[in-house]
């Protein structure tokens, strides 16, 4: 293997941990990364495309960014250009995240009064929501009680070894999730789980949270599918910008 292909293959673990924010998943799994190219220097340019020409710019935004963040950190890399294929604001955000401006300097007034880091925390909690339903039912299917998983610690569940072969990355997820959300920094004798609001569990409110938890990922996971179709057929089309030039009224 040669050092241009190692180089690729550090970009893609490395957008494999940028997801879309509505959806926690990566955006690798979901199909948006159509190239990559990286030049003798150091230099990453990543095109991506999105599910539809009219995709929220805010979400639109904050995947570019991310994209540049998180191949930026890569030791031997010299720049990132995360370039947007096919969106309706595509020229504007490509510009702004390349300048390093944030989204308010780029589209100003057309912003709602929620700022991007609002938005951003509101898809994190929720991420946290479903990667924490994910262990909770993990934990129940070999026979954890109620009153054992309320009472786990943060330092307790980093060391515990289930057998299922997708327990380590369900853990290390939830663990990163629950480490960025809490309030104050995570030691290992902190609650492994609670509420969104950072209250620890109780017992006898477990079945009413994990309903809770089970509708946000059903969600998710809807938007999911719907997002996969939209690209799919998105791509199949021969000429889709030409088709849809500008969003639905």
């Amino acid at each position: 293997m040669d050092q241009n292909e190692i180089r690729r293959l550090e970009v893609l673990a490395r957008l494999d941990t940028v997801t879309d924010p509505e959806l926690d998943e990566s955006v690798t799994a979901l199909g948006f990364i159509k190239d990559i190219a990286i030049d003798v220097a150091g230099d990453v340019e990543i095109s991506f495309r999105l599910p539809t020409y009219w995709c929220s710019a805010n979400f639109a935004y904050l995947m570019t960014d991310d994209m540049r963040g998180a191949v930026g950190a890569l030791p031997w890399v010299r720049a990132v250009r995360p370039r947007l294929l096919d969106h309706m604001y595509a020229e504007a955000i490509n510009e702004g995240v390349a300048r390093g401006a944030s989204f308010k300097d780029v589209f100003g007034a057309e912003i709602t009064d929620d700022t991007l880091e609002a938005l951003r925390l509101k898809f994190l909690r929720k991420s946290f929501q479903r990667r924490q339903e994910a262990v909770l039912r993990a934990l129940l299917e070999v026979s954890w009680t109620p009153a054992a998983l309320v009472r786990l610690r943060v330092g307790e569940l980093g060391a515990l070894v289930l057998q299922a072969p997708e327990w380590p990355t369900l853990r290390q997820r939830y663990v990163e999730m629950r480490t960025r959300l809490a309030r104050t920094p995570l030691g290992g004798d902190d609650p492994a789980f609670v509420t969104l609001d950072g209250a620890p569990l109780v017992p006898e409110r477990l079945v009413a949270h994990l309903e809770t938890l089970r509708a946000v990922r059903l969600n998710m996971e809807f938007n999911g599918a719907i997002c996969r179709g939209l690209l799919a057929a998105r791509e199949s089309a021969p000429d889709f910008t030409t088709q849809f030039p500008s969003p639905p009224p």
